[in-house]
């Protein structure tokens, strides 16, 4: 795996789920992606903390290796 978390893009998507929000977290390198869920009423900031955690540890374990068509600039069509 090249590079640490802290020299890569990570995405992170939210979706309110009534009275809960589900927060993605995309690493940019490697494409993987983790959810977590939690409760409409926390601080935003405390979500991506966790699924940024969440996302560090399943780098960890998987030893995922980068895309090998990564996109570069020009963004991407969702």
């Amino acid at each position: 795996m090249t590079g640490s978390v802290e020299e890569r893009e990570v995405y992170f998507e939210f979706v309110a789920l009534g009275n809960a929000v589900r927060v993605s977290a995309i690493c940019s390198v490697t494409g993987v992606e983790v959810q977590v869920i939690g409760p409409a009423g926390a601080a935003r900031h405390d979500l991506e903390r966790l699924a940024l955690r969440k996302l560090v540890k399943r780098l960890a374990e998987t030893n995922a290796q980068p895309l090998a068509t990564a996109p570069r600039g020009g963004g991407f069509t969702v």
